[in-house]
């Protein structure tokens, strides 16, 4: 439908131009009746009109598309955020570790997570081999990846979405 619709409106913008291009050089040898010129001219204005029409609501769809990916990643951020939550209290962690792990999954350096939360490396590190002990793995990879498993399972962006409600 779009690409007819580019179509139809390059072929009436290409009337107009060109219809303007042969009286200012003079090229028409044998003008054309005026009933025939008026046809032309109503049909090419016309096609351009729908042109408008057709693009306004190819926009809307589009824009409507958009709004519903949108509010469809945001269900998903919300239910991941959920299940980290979830996962977190099911390990017990303390609020700082917490904080730590939450930084980790979101790939954040021990350096920047000791910059955040104003502490040294070395607490740092210790709470992150703390937060790997709790969840059973051996380092931030492992970390990452018990959750980006829940991701990229056969349906776990709809799972999660199911446990945000």
């Amino acid at each position: 439908m779009l690409g007819g619709l580019v179509l139809l409106q390059g072929v009436a913008a290409l009337f107009f131009v060109s219809d303007i291009a042969m009286s200012v050089l003079g090229v028409r040898s044998t003008p054309i009746s005026w009933q025939t010129r008026e046809i032309l001219e109503i049909a090419a204005a016309l096609g351009l009109v729908l042109g408008v029409v057709l693009g306004w609501l190819a926009l809307r769809q589009s824009m409507a598309g958009k709004a519903r990916a949108e509010a469809s990643l945001r269900q998903v951020q919300r239910a991941f955020r959920d299940h980290l939550e979830a996962t977190f209290r099911d390990w017990g962690l303390t609020p700082a570790e917490h904080d730590v792990a939450l930084f980790s999954v979101k790939g954040l350096s021990i350096q920047e997570i000791a910059a955040l939360r104003d502490t040294s490396e070395g607490t740092v590190k210790a709470q992150s081999n703390a937060i790997y002990r709790k969840a059973g793995v051996s380092g931030r990879a492992q970390l990452m990846s018990l959750f980006l498993e829940d991701l990229l399972a056969e349906d776990g962006a709809a799972a999660l979405q199911d446990r945000a409600g």
